[in-house]
């Protein structure tokens, strides 16, 4: 008994263990292409997944400071006339309601554990030439953001997987 204490605490010493995913707020870890896990809505106590199961998402950094972040629900309907400018009321709401892009530059505070988006443009027109905070952690290949202020209200937790 004695040797498996002794060489499972040698295997934790030498790495042979699995390891724990490296924690980082580095700016320069945040460069590449991102993929949604999931994006949970916290409004009143209660949590949603605002833009529903199975969402399709992409958020870029490049090297150069510019972002692209891409929200498209895997719910959105076709639209009956086949032509985007003649959607009606419903088909409209539900692509508003289902979707969310907007792109610009981004800065990282490390001291501070976050990032700024500087949007340039947005689909939700308010947080057009606006500057948003989100503080941020990357462990593994995950990325996890929160968004005190969310575009559909409450408090979002946004969380991403590295695309490979």
């Amino acid at each position: 008994m004695t040797r498996i204490i002794g060489l499972a605490l040698v295997a934790l010493v030498i790495g042979i263990a699995e390891p724990t995913p490296a924690v980082s707020e580095n700016g320069k870890d945040l460069v590449g292409t991102w993929r949604l896990i999931s994006a949970i809505t916290d409004r009143h106590g209660r949590k949603s997944d605002i833009f529903g199961a199975n969402t399709n998402c992409m958020q870029i950094f490049d090297t150069n400071g510019r972002y692209v972040l891409v929200f498209i629900s895997s719910n959105l309907p076709k639209f009956a006339s086949n032509n985007r400018a003649t959607g009606t009321a419903d088909e409209n709401k539900a692509v508003i309601v289902g979707s969310l892009a907007h792109f610009g530059t981004y800065v990282v505070d490390e001291a501070d554990k976050s990032f700024t988006f500087q949007i340039d443009s947005a689909t939700f027109p308010n947080w057009e030439s606006k500057n948003l905070k989100r503080s941020f952690v990357i462990t593994g290949d995950e990325l996890q953001f929160t968004d005190p202020h969310a575009s559909a209200g409450g408090f979002a937790t946004v969380t991403f997987k590295r695309a490979k």
